[in-house]
């Protein structure tokens, strides 16, 4: 989501080369760098839990602190700066989320409860909105496909699709607030509107056409009281905001931020693959190079891409890996793996390339 220097490097290549006309689904397997994959790794499966919590509070106290900064200091300026710390920390607070779809919670006893409490409820993310979404973007025989919640093929869509990809984020705030303060207490009285509410609008999904089934059994508990908890937290903010206990604009701050959260994220999501599949099942080496590293020495990726985000491609080889341990196989896999290995052409220098490959490849079929 350190590379020595064995490796081919595509750090130029990406300003320079067009992008690849080679369909995805031709790709077959490379046997040699899955099986190093697995070897050089197995001691690196068990999460640290003083590393989760750390994270996790440390995170979120950052967030939290300059929200209420932003929300009552008296200077624009500085008042901007806290908005754009309280980002930052929320946001990578917030990407928890995706370590929690992917974790034996036995192996951090209480860490879901704990997200859930600190920054999903608050936030109006709880986990069940990728918990059982999120592993589906991991099927091998849906990745890239129309049955993938988290894929479209936004190398191929037209030049207007990206600006659009990125404003929608902006009304994420406003749309989880109408979600759990209006819709969830209707779904209760309103029949069909259940069904419709489960299916279309409780995934944190960018496939329109992707439908959720409906939760059973323990799920469906656990979903029960955290759609509850987060119903009673929307509503309770919206009457402080009427009744005057929370100032208007102190409210439209905390929008801001939160936007400025959801915004932030869909720049990582519209960079976290090459999205050049035409919808063909791959093979596991396919979808590794349609997916994206952004290894040391780039820096500004550990605030764009947090919590192991900047190892992406490396993480859909090893999606039980924990975070902390993505740099160790990275540079395991990148001092071992030979110079035309695979591995080593999913490795980019950072945003700006990444987001100009994209654009220009929309540009090429424009045409």
């Amino acid at each position: 989501m350190t590379t020595t220097m064995l490796t081919f490097d595509r750090r130029a290549d990406e300003r320079t080369t067009p992008p690849s006309r080679v369909p995805l689904s031709a790709i077959t397997d490379d046997k040699a760098m899955l099986r190093a994959v697995v070897e050089l790794t197995r001691d690196l499966n068990a999460p640290k839990p003083a590393i989760y919590w750390t994270d996790l509070l440390a995170s979120a106290a950052v967030g939290y602190a300059g929200l209420v900064v932003a929300m009552t200091i008296g200077s624009v300026g500085w008042a901007l700066v806290a908005a754009g710390v309280a980002i930052l920390g929320l946001y990578r607070a917030g990407m928890f989320i995706h370590e929690v779809s992917h974790m034996k919670h036995s192996a951090v006893p209480g860490f879901r409860l704990g997200f859930n409490t600190v920054v999903g409820v608050p936030l109006l993310v709880p986990s069940f909105m990728y918990e059982g979404v999120h592993n589906l973007h991991h099927a091998k025989t849906r990745y890239g496909t129309a049955e993938d919640p988290e894929y479209l093929p936004l190398a191929h869509m037209k030049p207007w699709t990206l600006p659009l990809f990125l404003v929608s984020s902006i009304l994420a705030p406003m749309a989880l607030l109408f979600r759990y303060a209006v819709l969830t207490p209707l779904s209760l009285v309103v029949p069909g509107m259940r069904t419709l509410l489960v299916s279309r609008f409780s995934s944190l999904s960018i496939n329109p056409q992707f439908r959720r089934r409906m939760p059973e059994g323990e799920v469906a508990a656990q979903w029960r009281w955290l759609e509850g908890a987060c119903s009673v937290w929307a509503i309770g903010l919206i009457a402080s905001v009427v009744a005057g206990v929370f100032p208007l604009h102190m409210f439209a701050i905390a929008l801001g931020v939160a936007s400025g959260v959801y915004v932030l994220n869909q720049v990582r999501t519209l960079v976290a693959h090459l999205w050049d599949n035409d919808g063909e099942t791959m093979t596991v080496t396919a979808q590794y190079l349609d997916t994206v590293n952004v290894p040391p020495p780039a820096l500004l990726p550990v605030l764009w891409a947090p919590v192991g985000l900047r190892y992406h491609a490396l993480h859909h080889l090893l999606p039980s890996v924990p975070y902390h341990a993505l740099n160790e196989a990275h540079r395991r896999l990148v001092a071992t793996l030979a110079p035309d290995s695979p591995y080593h052409k999913s490795n980019y220098a950072g945003l700006p390339g990444l987001v100009a490959r994209l654009v220009r490849s929309t540009m090429v079929r424009a045409r």
